[in-house]
């Protein structure tokens, strides 16, 4: 029932648990296969019942001889989806390179990448990004996997219901101000319910489409510049950007998006700037306040660095030199 079984018989295993339908269908499905796996839980304070699910969590770890980590996160303010997100992967990440884990566990399933499709393709998407999740992606330090991708929610709650299995359901998955709520209620839900194996489907064809198209490269960093070598699509490169920015929590807008098809240096944020040149592309802080000895400006030049990338360069002796050997 779940995915890439073999790869996670031998990978020091992190799951990202909430107590609810999903997470504890996969908590079960991972101990009935015999994965061995801690459990990590963020209990953002929001609701009475929170402290409820982090004690099923604790009761669980012990019953099963699992390692439990709780986080007490301090109150959102404001944007609560964004920031409760960032606020989770900061937490798993920081487990996940303290107690040596391989991969992060997550639950998400068939409708909330269906949902995250109507989404981008309502705000305007290309095909990557209609895709969405991944069963499998690479990550700084760890590997995200998502088990449960090839199966909607119904088959989870099916799962629970057959076994008995406790869980819990979230009332604010159902409040209505909450964009994904409307997307999930209005449109995937019925959707999914009344098309379940074409979308299914759509979804398998839509990978094998997808991974024909782009290309994997390896992300190289030196201090805080970063780089990889162009893989001859303004398109792919374009993608692989979108793609680093997100790992680092950083969106980038549509606009921004639409810049960097055109055009060979763009700024991000008026906080980096990305240069597509030279058979590379390269990503650093966007910096400004910064005097550059002539010796350096004269190197700069011969090298054909574009400007806006000098400032950071100049203060970066170690990125100075590599580039120069890469461009050399």
């Amino acid at each position: 029932m779940i995915q890439n079984k073999k790869l996670l018989e031998n990978t020091k295993n992190l799951l990202a648990f909430s107590a609810g339908v999903d997470s504890t269908a996969l908590f079960f499905l991972l101990l009935e296969n015999h994965i061995k796996f801690d459990i990590a839980i963020v209990d953002y304070g929001m609701r009475e019942q929170s402290k409820e699910e982090v004690a099923y969590a604790k009761e669980l770890a012990k019953k099963y001889k699992l390692k439990c980590f709780v986080f007490d996160a301090e109150p959102i303010a404001s944007n609560f989806e964004a920031n409760a997100r960032k606020i989770r992967y900061n937490f798993f990440e920081e487990l996940i390179k303290k107690q040596h884990y391989e991969t992060l566990l997550t639950a998400h399933h068939l409708g909330d990448r269906f949902e995250w499709m109507l989404m981008q393709f309502c705000k305007g998407a290309g095909c990557v990004e209609l895709s969405g999740m991944k069963s499998i992606q690479k990550r700084e330090g760890y590997t995200l996997i998502r088990p449960l991708l090839h199966l909607e929610k119904q088959e989870l709650l099916e799962y629970l219901h057959l076994h008995a299995y406790k869980y819990f359901v979230d009332a604010s998955n159902s409040d209505a101000k909450y964009k994904r709520n409307e997307f999930r209620h209005n449109y995937a839900q019925p959707l999914l319910k009344k098309y379940l194996s074409g979308i299914k489907k759509s979804f398998e064809y839509m990978d094998e489409d997808v991974n024909s198209l782009t290309h994997e490269v390896e992300i190289q960093s030196s201090n805080e510049f970063i780089y990889f070598q162009s893989t001859g699509s303004r398109l792919s490169d374009v993608q692989i950007i979108d793609k680093y920015f997100k790992s680092k929590e950083h969106l980038i807008t549509a606009n921004e998006r639409k810049e960097l098809k055109e055009q060979k240096s763009v700024l991000i944020s008026r906080r980096f700037i990305v240069n597509q040149e030279h058979g590379y592309i390269f990503i650093a802080p966007y910096i400004t306040d910064i005097t550059i000895p002539k010796k350096l400006k004269e190197k700069f030049r011969l090298l054909k660095i574009t400007p806006k990338l000098r400032g950071y360069l100049a203060s970066d002796a170690e990125a100075v030199a590599l580039v120069s050997l890469l461009l050399q």
